[in-house]
């Protein structure tokens, strides 16, 4: 006796859910809405291409690139928030393995930055470390409460993101340069009641490390959407 094949029968029934949630929700809309509606549901957010890659025609995700991930910020950043510039970069390094671009281990380069305090250039750690591209972030301004508030959390930052590419002399250029003016939570400030200062703190590093991290990988229409309060 032969039994019918059942194989295929998951993602049949996942299509057909998707269609019928479709026209159930769409029958209160009309015309473009309804095709937005309908492509989203069926065939899934739509992607957002990195800035990098349409900027440089290159990705992180190359054959045999490997990426080191530097942050600089000035005295008076560090003088409210010491060590801010290795935790940064340990969030965006993290953020950018899980998205499978080979990242050198962030204490390795900031074991080099401490014992190379004299180091004024990117290319340098490229060098260094054989990187393929260095990516740096000049950190310009950070707080972690809602301006002219002590009662009000809200990370602010800003930043130039900058990525240095290292060939196999040791040279490097400057390719990639980005603004990032960064806020969160999107919406509104949180209460200091609400959530202690370490977990809101971890909170905005992970986020920004996100906002740093959507310069170099896929990301989708939405993603912010979790992150508004």
């Amino acid at each position: 006796m032969r039994r019918r094949r059942t194989d295929g029968l998951p993602a049949v029934r996942a299509i057909w859910t998707r269609a019928i949630l479709t026209f159930g929700l769409a029958s209160t809309l009309t015309g473009c809405n309804y095709l937005i509606l309908a492509g989203y549901l069926i065939g899934g957010p739509p992607s957002i291409e990195p800035d990098f890659d349409v900027v440089t025609n290159k990705s992180l995700t190359d054959p045999g690139v490997t990426v080191a991930v530097v942050c600089y910020a000035p005295p008076e950043i560090l003088w409210d928030f010491d060590s801010i510039d290795n935790e940064i970069a340990k969030y965006v390094a993290f953020r950018l393995h899980q998205h499978k671009v080979r990242v050198i281990n962030p204490d390795r380069i900031n074991a080099w930055l401490d014992e190379n305090d004299e180091w004024d250039a990117p290319e340098e750690i490229g060098r260094a470390f054989g990187a393929s591209y260095v990516i740096y972030i000049d950190l310009q301004s950070f707080s972690l409460y809602e301006e002219n508030s002590a009662h009000l959390y809200r990370g602010r930052s800003e930043a130039i993101v900058s990525v240095y590419q290292t060939d196999d002399e040791g040279a490097g250029e400057r390719i990639y340069t980005k603004e990032l003016i960064s806020r969160y939570p999107l919406a509104a400030p949180r209460s200091t009641y609400e959530v202690t200062y370490t977990t809101f703190k971890r909170q905005y590093l992970s986020r920004l490390s996100e906002e740093i991290g959507r310069l170099f990988y896929e990301h989708y229409n939405g993603d912010d959407i979790p992150d508004a309060t």
